[in-house]
């Protein structure tokens, strides 16, 4: 009965920092991939839409990142579902889920895209420019990352943010916070360099948080759970 609770406990603190860990690792690679973009991407043309790449090594790179930066999301995603278990509400944990999983896949399609017209544009720049494929492969791949990513981003926060507030596994001030930087990523209409990395910037601070929160309740978890088991 003892090694049972032993092993509950131990299961409950190893899951929040493995969160933090998660998320802490999707922050960086994927704030640093959005950074690489932005510094390497020059000269706005065509409204605004598509943009000449001013270094292509830097723009692969940002792209390479993508991947790990999804995987480690992943993990975020299903540690905190974890965490929640039986006090997790089935109508927002779709929400959450599918949101997430949405917000994942569209930023793996717009990656695949982007990388796929620099390859093309290394080969074959002058074609694609005069016939116009890559203005309309620029603006594909802004309308995924800067408009359906982003507005999957801010559901995927909302949804979080409505499961701390009925749960209560997270300070209810996080869940109003998570609600405002919320309503910017759904409600922005012009793009912003800033608005793509509110994403990262909030997993990166909540998850910090988590970390250092579970860190302060180890010890006494642990002595009281030792109390319990000399008992």
């Amino acid at each position: 009965m003892a090694e049972t609770k032993i092993s509950v406990t131990r299961k409950a603190l190893k899951t929040p920092r493995s969160a933090a860990i998660a998320g802490i690792i999707f922050a960086v690679l994927y704030g640093a991939s959005m950074v690489l973009l932005n510094v390497s991407l020059s000269q706005d043309t065509a409204a605004g839409l598509a943009r000449t790449v001013a270094d292509p090594r830097t723009v692969f790179l940002a792209l390479n990142l993508i991947p790990y930066a999804g995987i480690a999301f992943l993990w975020f995603i299903g540690v905190i579902r974890d965490l929640l278990s039986e006090s997790e509400d089935r109508l927002f944990a779709t929400v959450f889920l599918g949101s997430g999983l949405l917000f994942l896949a569209l930023t793996f399609i717009g990656a695949a895209l982007a990388a796929g017209l620099l390859s093309a544009s290394a080969i074959a720049s002058s074609v694609l420019i005069q016939s116009g494929v890559m203005i309309y492969g620029s603006t594909v791949v802004y309308n995924i990352f800067n408009i359906y990513a982003v507005r999957m981003s801010g559901v995927f926060m909302i949804s979080l943010a409505t499961i701390w507030l009925r749960t209560g596994v997270m300070h209810r001030g996080w869940a109003f916070l998570t609600y405002v930087l919320a309503l910017v990523l759904l409600l922005s209409i012009d793009y912003s360099f800033w608005v793509t990395l509110i994403l990262p910037g909030w997993v990166l601070v909540i998850s910090v948080y988590i970390l250092i929160r579970n860190l302060h309740n180890r010890p006494r978890d642990g002595a009281a759970e030792e109390m319990k088991t000399t008992q």
